[in-house]
């Protein structure tokens, strides 16, 4: 029988390409997403033998039986001679195991290396009041948290609990004082958790991903009820952000959570990152800062008239719609049309103001 691959040392050199993810599955070579992109690692094609020993290597018997159990782990690892990972493994077809790896980096990078609009520094001093941060897999919804997170840290002296499934950035308390807890591993779940976070005495609660309405409406709660609570979800755009909160409750359910959002709701960032011209990615933001009219607009069920006040408000507020991040972004000459294009969540107007 050949030898299985190292892969702690494949993780190392994941880390050593500045790759994002690796991802192994049978029948193909490993492989690495730099800048965005899918690249295929000088290496032999794997069978769903050795991606098992591989990744079996990492994790311990409770998490194998798990893994048999549930057919999908979720965790995070350290890796001393490697770094950080946010792992899935998974099954593929012919019951074969399939894992892939995503790289956290071990400093947590700040505001200004990411080159985050400014108006996040303003954002982040509310004393209360929910912060959404949205986008698709991938588009560094995580690493922009942190990046808060650590602002705060820096700048505050606040109690900061956070929730999340798994833990990725590890924060050291500067000023600040962290409390964080992985679902699965310090904590059964992201509602129960949240519950309990209320009786802690937290400043800041982050809440990795609201992924049900129960999570939903207890975040939404603590926000309304004097927390900042900072949380993620999968959605490309800010009004549709709202609406998948909203369509998450029923009937007279409804009436309540828009009167709750339209009070406790601070601000949505939705985000994507696109081929940087040159190499490197770009980050690209939608951000509405909820105000007197917005709140309106959400209590009187009239969510469909946002987005034209995030355009009339760009100058006054710091609102600004994606398309708009996208005409400043090729105006510098960052991205391209086709990359643009690709991304855009109103095409339509994206191409009208493009003269196309």
């Amino acid at each position: 029988m050949a030898d299985v691959p190292n892969i702690r040392a494949l993780l190392k050199n994941v880390v050593a390409y500045k790759a994002s993810d690796l991802h192994l599955v049978g029948k193909s070579e490993p492989q690495i997403r730099i800048d965005g992109k899918l690249v295929a690692v000088n290496f032999p094609k794997l069978d769903g033998t050795t991606i098992k020993e591989m990744c079996y290597s990492l994790i311990t018997d409770k998490q194998k039986k798990e893994l048999e159990e549930k057919k999908e782990l979720d965790f995070s690892i350290m890796l001393p001679e490697a770094g950080r990972f946010r792992v899935n493994y998974y099954y593929t077809i012919g019951n074969e195991l399939a894992a892939a790896f995503r790289t956290i980096p071990l400093t947590v990078p700040t505001l200004e290396e990411l080159k985050s609009p400014a108006i996040f520094k303003s954002i982040i001093k509310r004393e209360r009041g929910l912060i959404l941060v949205t986008g698709p897999t991938g588009s560094g919804k995580s690493t922009t948290l942190a990046a808060m997170l650590n602002e705060i840290n820096t700048t505050e002296s606040k109690h900061i609990i956070t929730i999340e499934d798994p833990i990725e950035f590890v924060h050291q308390n500067k000023k600040s004082l962290f409390s964080m807890r992985g679902v699965g591993e310090e904590t059964h779940s992201f509602t129960s958790a949240l519950v309990h976070s209320l009786r802690e005495d937290p400043d800041i609660i982050l809440v990795g991903e609201m992924r049900d309405r129960d999570t939903m409406s207890t975040a939404i709660t603590a926000a309304e009820t004097g927390h900042l609570v900072f949380a993620t979800l999968h959605t490309t755009s800010a009004v549709q952000t709202i609406n998948r909160i909203i369509d998450s409750f029923e009937g007279n359910e409804q009436v309540q959570i828009r009167n709750m959002l339209s009070v406790s709701l601070t601000a949505i960032i939705s985000q994507a990152l696109l081929p940087r011209i040159g190499g490197g990615r770009v980050g690209i933001f939608e951000i509405l800062i909820t105000n007197p009219a917005i709140a309106n607009l959400i209590r009187e069920d009239k969510v469909h008239q946002i987005y034209s006040q995030m355009q009339l408000n760009k100058s006054q507020s710091g609102m600004i719609t994606q398309t708009q991040s996208m005409i400043e972004a090729l105006k510098a000459n960052l991205i391209t049309k086709d990359d643009a294009s690709r991304h855009s969540t109103q095409l339509q107007e994206l191409l009208n103001l493009l003269g196309q």
